[in-house]
C-alpha cells in the first residue's frame, strides 16, 4: 500500500518503567518492533526526539511541524504517522493541521499503557495509524486511536487513563478502523492552511487564563505584565466572564495582545449570549471566540496566528482565518 514515514517523539508509548515511575526512553525502531505491519506498507523511521509529552515546547513542536513538511518533500512517501505522548498530542496534531496543505495524510496515536504492558494498546494503535496513513487521502492531519479515527481539529484527550483516550465532544465520529480496513464517516471542515512559520529565536508566550466564580482580572493582568502576546480565556458556559474581566480584555487588547475566548464546558461553541460581562462584551472588547476549540488547540491557533505576522490587525485576520470564522462586517451607522 505504500512507504509511511513514522516520526517517532516518545510518550506512553515508547515508555518504560523508571523505578518511581514511567518515562519515554525507547527509540523509533524499538516502538516500531512491537506492532505488525499492514500488508503492503513499509516503514522509515526519524527518530525526532523522546520525551513525556507534558514536557514538549513551542521549539518542539516547530521541530516536528518542520521535519513534517520536509518529509513530504520526498513524493516517494506515501504517508507519515507520529508516535506522541497523548497529554499534549492534540496541540501538536492541530499545529501541523493548521499548516497542512498536501493530500497525504500524517497521523497521529500513541497509547495509554506503556511498552511491555500485557494486552498493552500501543501495538494496536500503531497498526492502525499505519492503515490510516496509508489508505486515505484528502482528510488532514488525523488522530487514530482505540479504533476510531478523529479529525485534529477540535478532537481532544477525553479520558485521563482509560485506553479510548480522544474524541470531539462537539461533532460525529469521523472513522472507524476494523478487519484491516478504514471506514471514513465523514469529511472534516478544513480552511485554507496558514504558510509554514519561521523558527523564531524566542516563541511568543501565550497563556491560558480560567474564569471561576469569584474570578477577577489579576492572572489576565499578570500574563500581559509576563510579556504574553497572546492569551486564551476560558470563560464559563458558552464563554462568559465579568464586566471587570471584560476591561482587562479591552486593555490587553489594546496593547497589541491578542486574545481568545474558548470555555471550560465539554462541547458546544462559544456564543454570543449574554452580556454583563458575558461573551457579548468579551467579544466587543476584542476576544476573538473560537466556536469549539478548547483551551490547548485555541492556544495552538493564538501561536500560529502570532508566528504569521507582528501587527495586531494581521494576527487577528489570521487568527480568524485559523478558526474558519471570517471577520466581521463593519456596517456604517
Amino acid at each position: 500500500m505504500g512507504r509511511i514515514v513514522v516520526i517517532s517523539t516518545g510518550g506512553t508509548i515508547a515508555s518504560r518503567w523508571m523505578g518511581s515511575g514511567f518515562a519515554a526512553e525507547a527509540d523509533g525502531r524499538e516502538v516500531m518492533a512491537t506492532a505488525p505491519l499492514p500488508e503492503g506498507v513499509s516503514v522509515d523511521v526519524v527518530d525526532l526526539f523522546s520525551v513525556n509529552s507534558p514536557r514538549l515546547t513551542t521549539a518542539h513542536q516547530l521541530t516536528l511541524l518542520r521535519t513534517v513538511h520536509e518529509v513530504l518533500a520526498d513524493p516517494g512517501v506515501d504517508g507519515i504517522v507520529v508516535t506522541h505522548g497523548t497529554d499534549t498530542l492534540e496541540e501538536s496534531a492541530f499545529l501541523v493541521d493548521l499548516h497542512h496543505h498536501d493530500a497525504r495524510s500524517v497521523v497521529f496515536t500513541g497509547s495509554q499503557l506503556p511498552m511491555g504492558s500485557a494486552d498493552g494498546d500501543g501495538p494496536g494503535n500503531l497498526y492502525d495509524a499505519l492503515l490510516t496513513a496509508a489508505t486515505t487521502r484528502g482528510l488532514g492531519v488525523l488522530i487514530t486511536f482505540a479504533g476510531r479515527v478523529h479529525a485534529a481539529r477540535g478532537t481532544v484527550k477525553t479520558q485521563a487513563v482509560a485506553l479510548d483516550a480522544f474524541a470531539d465532544p462537539s461533532k460525529e465520529l469521523l472513522g472507524k478502523i476494523g478487519f484491516g480496513k478504514v471506514a471514513v464517516l465523514r469529511n472534516p471542515e478544513r480552511p485554507a492552511p496558514l504558510a509554514l512559520p519561521a523558527m523564531p529565536e524566542l516563541p511568543p508566550r501565550v497563556d491560558m487564563v480560567m474564569h471561576h466564580a469569584d474570578a477577577d482580572p489579576l492572572l489576565l493582568n499578570a500574563a500581559v505584565e509576563a510579556g504574553a502576546q497572546g492569551i486564551v480565556l476560558i470563560g464559563t458556559g458558552a464563554g462568559n466572564a465579568t464586566p471587570e474581566i471584560v476591561e482587562a480584555v479591552r486593555a490587553a487588547v489594546a496593547r497589541g495582545v491578542l486574545v481568545a475566548l474558548t470555555t471550560r464546558v465539554a462541547a458546544g461553541p462559544v456564543t454570543e449570549i449574554y452580556t454583563h460581562g458575558g461573551a457579548v462584551d468579551l467579544v466587543a472588547a476584542g476576544a476573538v471566540p473560537t466556536g469549539t476549540l478548547r483551551a490547548g488547540q485555541a492556544r495552538i491557533a493564538v501561536l500560529a496566528a502570532l508566528l504569521s505576522a507582528t501587527d495586531p490587525a494581521t494576527r487577528t485576520r489570521t487568527l480568524r482565518a485559523a478558526l474558519g470564522t471570517p471577520d466581521p462586517v463593519l456596517v456604517d451607522a
